[in-house]
């Protein structure tokens, strides 16, 4: 296993000197955040971003995300030029040695929460989700009213979105995900990158639209859909962790042989459709992070893992969820539960 460390670039309060210095973090999962939606990546680009990092003794192992263009999601005429530059991407990454390539498939919104600082009892603050409080959300100014969605659609656009996903179906999402599955696997195949997809987070509708990433059967019918060693799964244990219904243990038992990167991160679930996020332990969440572990020890997991999403603690501000104090703290936890788990077997 190898332990990364989300960073969003220069521009990102967190510095890579400091990520440096977390015991057991050997590298960085990046990405190139200043090209829109649909561009294929430089090679150059890319190369640069990966010298940046080596410069800090990191290595990129994990480019999260290239994203995928809501032409492709939504099976319109244009989205083979969507995928043919989507593919080009992917040969950059390659060039650069970077072997994961992390994407998801949700129409129009990525991974969506109603509270960026719900306080806990300790005084830390941290992303939560409500499904009561998301069906408050006023659209119709936009995404300005859905909390860390500030620049992300203008009324005008984010209706036609919508007004087009009325007509995609959860059937039609798969069969567009399969299309696009077929096209890009064999680039990805022939240019050495895995492409790991995350779980809708959270792991149902939202919004009226569809989302079908969202458990065991699900990630099972993603490497089903083309049944390639290069088309996986990013195992993402706090969406997967917001249903109580999902036994993780027991999908990774079942789909680990694909699963080519690792987020964990524990969340409390509070409802039905409601939760927060917690302090990675066990103890203090629904994921029973010891026993994912475990799992994916018996499936032999080698890849790399990141402490997802963490609480802001310390007076530390910034990028909610995405601090450098509660991370740190997660991936040195995440590490020791590696290295019992190794030296118990």
């Amino acid at each position: 296993m190898q332990m990364t460390f989300r960073w969003f670039g220069p521009n990102d309060p967190v510095r890579l000197d400091q990520i440096r210095q977390i015991p057991g973090v050997t590298g960085i999962v990046s990405a190139l955040h200043d090209l829109p939606v649909g561009a294929a990546w430089p090679r150059d680009a890319v190369l640069s971003l990966r010298d940046r990092v080596a410069e800090h003794g990191l290595a990129l192992p994990v480019i999260e995300s290239v994203p995928v263009h809501e032409d492709i999601k939504l099976g319109r005429p244009t989205r083979e030029r969507y995928a043919e530059a989507f593919g080009q991407s992917i040969v950059s990454l390659g060039a650069a040695g970077v072997g994961v390539l992390c994407y998801n498939f949700m129409p129009i919104f990525d991974w969506t929460r109603t509270d960026l600082a719900a306080r806990q009892p300790d005084g830390s603050t941290a992303l939560a989700y409500d499904d009561a409080a998301l069906a408050a959300i006023d659209l119709s100014r936009g995404t300005g009213d859905l909390p860390g969605w500030a620049a992300a659609y203008d009324a005008e656009t984010l209706g036609a979105l919508r007004a087009a996903y009325a007509n995609v179906s959860p059937a039609r999402l798969w069969e567009h995900l399969h299309w696009f599955l077929e096209y890009v696997t064999p680039i990805a195949t022939s240019a050495g990158v895995r492409l790991a997809l995350h779980p809708d987070d959270p792991p149902w509708p939202i919004f009226g639209l569809p989302r079908i990433v969202t458990d065991g059967d699900a990630l099972s019918r993603v490497t089903q859909l083309v049944d390639a060693p290069a088309n996986g799964l990013t195992f993402c244990t706090g969406s997967l962790g917001a249903r109580a219904d999902n036994d993780l243990p027991a999908i990774v038992q079942r789909v680990g042989a694909r699963i080519h990167f690792v987020h964990a991160r524990n969340v409390k679930r509070t409802g039905a459709r409601a939760f927060h996020e917690s302090r990675h332990p066990t103890r203090d969440g629904d994921v029973d992070m010891r026993a994912v572990f475990a799992a994916l020890k018996t499936v032999h997991f080698d890849g790399p893992m990141r402490p997802d999403h963490g609480r802001m603690i310390w007076g530390e501000t910034g990028r909610p969820g995405y601090g450098l104090y509660d991370r740190a703290l997660g991936a040195t936890y995440l590490t020791g539960l590696w290295e019992g788990l190794t030296t118990a077997s």
